[in-house]
């Protein structure tokens, strides 16, 4: 096997990538992976300045001590990333799994105007790849600027009378329809994301110091991050008694609406008697994956639906009002035996200052809201000293 010098995530953890298996089984070698590994990521640093590295986790005390937790506190520290956040790991994994496949032309397209959209715009200039961007009226003009500097065509959408969910997800379906290869950061519509997303949980588990319960926290919009980052952790270990906790702001609550509904369901089923609070209502379904699966597979749209109306909150970019990967996320919280966290928008800002001003990371209120979960009293009580308590951080502040 070729023993490439580099830090590049794409290549250290490169057997467990499904695009490398597909590559191998289709008959390429390791070097050939590599090749274009390197090759890939020498045009991405020649329109970021740099390509993909691993991303620090750091220690932060001081930070644990103002949110009063007793665990160990670590932050993952995605700022720095290609694009200024962890979205443009998710969607390199989707160009390596479409350079495999010979699918090296075509047009791109993506919903957001956000992260995401930097991230694409990114990648697909590097590339030398057209992209549609469908982005809402309300867009931050610098990111439509930024967006129009890298080449990506720009598609402004207002909601169609009687339209329900997000009209630029509606319009981006359509484009894909028509003939678009997805560039998504939805596991749903590209499920190649979940690839390079996985990367994350693999540093983690690398980085991480000893022993000991991890209790994961991660701000959840569509849910690609929290599931891709879990499924990284666990790897190799999946029976480790970790704990996933997805955060969502209460301007915009999909997935913790589906959990409710979804233990409500597992509990009558079950016989058992739940509490009225999440950690005993999680406690009491801890290990119940399976049959939680299963419920999610039946009967879909019971549990997930668009959420009308979605508020405002300082985390834009959590506001998607459907959570379109929820079963990655619910199946590992109920199994893990963890609870998704609704905060308020005193709390998201709250973890912006306290993120801010405790670390020397230029994080936004997006990147920091996972953070905004070790304010609820409940979720932060829960905490043991043993615990590693992660929380990523997420997004470079722009402006």
């Amino acid at each position: 096997m070729t023993s490439p010098a580099s830090d590049n995530p794409f290549l250290r953890y490169r057997t467990r990538l499904d695009s490398y298996s597909f590559a191998i089984a289709a008959g390429w070698s390791d070097a050939d992976f590599v090749s274009l590994v390197q090759r890939l990521d020498a045009a991405v640093a020649e329109t970021e300045g740099h390509g993909f590295e691993a991303t620090p986790l750091v220690a932060a005390p001081d930070l644990a001590t103002a949110c009063a937790i007793d665990g160990k506190l670590w932050i993952k520290d995605d700022t720095g990333n290609v694009g200024g956040s962890h979205k443009a790991r998710h969607l390199f994994g989707v160009m390596l799994a479409l350079a495999v496949r010979g699918q090296d032309s075509g047009e791109l397209a993506i919903a957001s105007c956000g992260n995401a959209a930097v991230a694409a715009a990114t990648i697909a200039h590097a590339l030398d790849r057209r992209l549609r961007v469908f982005i809402p009226t309300w867009a931050d003009p610098d990111i439509v600027a930024l967006l129009e500097s890298l080449g990506a065509r720009v598609e402004i959408v207002e909601r169609h009378r009687g339209e329900a969910g997000d009209p630029t997800y509606l319009r981006f379906v359509e484009a894909v329809d028509e003939g678009a290869t997805p560039f998504s950061v939805q596991a749903t519509t590209t499920p190649t994301t979940l690839d390079g997303g996985r990367t994350i949980g693999w540093e983690i588990a690398d980085q991480l110091p000893g022993s000991g319960r991890v209790r994961l926290l991660v701000q959840v919009g569509g849910g690609a991050l929290a599931s891709s980052a879990w499924m990284g952790l666990q790897h190799g270990n999946p029976e480790r008694d970790d704990m996933l906790h997805a955060v969502q702001t209460e301007a915009c609550a999909p997935l913790f609406r589906a959990w409710r509904l979804l233990t409500a369901d597992l509990g009558g089923m079950l016989d058992v008697e739940l509490g009225d609070d999440s950690a005993s209502r999680a406690a009491s379904l801890a290990d119940r994956g399976s049959e939680a699966r299963r419920l999610m597979t039946d009967h879909p749209d019971r549990y997930m639906w668009p959420w009308e109306p979605v508020g405002t909150s300082a985390a834009t970019g959590i506001l998607d009002d459907v959570t379109y990967d929820w079963p990655t996320v619910v199946g590992p919280t109920v199994a893990s035996g963890g609870w998704p966290v609704v905060v308020s928008e005193a709390m998201v800002l709250e973890a912006y200052r306290l993120g801010r001003s405790h670390t020397d990371i230029d994080v936004d209120a997006t990147g920091t809201a996972g953070l905004a979960g070790l304010l609820d009293p409940a979720t932060r009580d829960s905490m043991k000293t043993e615990d590693h308590v992660v929380v990523l951080f997420t997004g470079r502040r722009r402006g």
